[in-house]
């Protein structure tokens, strides 16, 4: 399990009275910003960068930029996917991640192997927890291999790592 590197938004000063960074283009839906601490452990791992707010945020405008969005967004919704307890609610996730993400011609398709589409597709009726799981550690390991080093070396991460050094 990663090390969850960032803590949840706080207020705009450390303990130490000094101004914590808030990246622009960090902001909530709510346009909130969190403030992002440990910006240079997103550098260590991709798992690191995945297990705070503020990283899976910065990776997604990333892969936006890319045209690769669905990754992350894919990655994102197998994570809260796992944590569902109630079967009707499962089911109704099941369906909303096989039709965006899975299903051939999917508005936001992922590149997996047709073994583990069919694997899906066959089982898409009765879901289960781990229905996910093997199209999950493909996406996990596409953008980890492909995708986390081109982040590194990203106008957007290096902006960010910048603006946090300053600090």
């Amino acid at each position: 399990m990663p090390v969850n590197v960032c803590r949840a938004p706080r207020a705009h000063e450390s303990q130490t009275g000094t101004p914590r960074l808030h990246a622009e283009d960090l902001a909530d839906g709510d346009g909130h910003k969190e403030a992002v601490e440990d910006v240079d452990s997103w550098g260590e791992s991709i798992e690191k960068l995945l297990s705070c707010k503020a990283g899976q945020t910065a990776f997604q405008d990333f892969l936006k930029s890319e045209y690769s969005e669905e990754n992350i967004l894919f990655w994102l919704a197998c994570e809260d996917y796992k944590k569902i307890s109630s079967e009707p609610e499962m089911i109704s996730m099941a369906n909303q991640i096989y039709t965006e993400f899975v299903q051939t011609e999917a508005p936001r398709q992922v590149n997996i192997d047709s073994g583990t589409r069919t694997n899906i597709t066959n089982s898409i009726s009765e879901p289960t927890q781990s229905s996910f799981d093997t199209a999950q550690k493909m996406i996990f390991s596409l953008m980890a291999r492909d995708c986390y080093p081109r982040f590194l070396k990203s106008d957007i991460y290096q902006s960010i790592l910048q603006k946090h050094r300053k600090t």
